[in-house]
């Protein structure tokens, strides 16, 4: 299998959007989905983030989305929003090479580190963390407002 990864490009959007359902039909909550491919599209033209796309034989099977973050502490931070392998290719791979290449994207942009989110019932996802020496923090609870 020859997987390749590339930086996302605003035509991607659809395959990306398809991806997202993917994730939310996974966790149970496709019904929370409120995002659309318009804002996307919207979101991705003003620079709120970016992504890579794996690929085999010209098939979007990953996407790595993230954008960037600052911290008053650390300065600034990539903060890694998802990691998305369609359910037909998970156990290939392709979680690490976008990983990986999310981590270089990291380091080339100057950033002092990355930051997650992985649920706690995600035990795969929390040992594949695991493997890259990841710190897990249970002092902060994580907050929403929705508007």
């Amino acid at each position: 299998m020859n997987i390749t990864t590339r930086q996302g490009t605003l035509e991607d959007i659809p395959a990306v959007f398809e991806l997202v359902k993917e994730l939310a039909l996974y966790e149970k909550a496709l019904d929370q989905v409120i995002n659309t491919e318009d804002k996307m599209r919207k979101d991705f033209q003003e620079k709120l983030y970016e992504f890579f796309l794996a690929e085999v034989d010209g098939k979007v099977i990953g996407l790595s989305l993230y954008y960037y973050r600052y911290s008053t502490w650390k300065g600034k931070r990539l903060y890694l929003e998802d990691i998305i392998v369609t359910e037909s290719m998970r156990g290939n791979g392709i979680g690490k090479v976008l990983f990986d290449a999310t981590v270089e994207a990291a380091k080339a942009s100057a950033c002092s580190g990355m930051m997650w989110q992985v649920l706690d019932w995600n035990t795969s996802a929390v040992g594949f963390y695991r493997k890259y020496g990841t710190s897990f923090d249970n002092e902060w609870i994580n907050c929403n407002l929705d508007f």
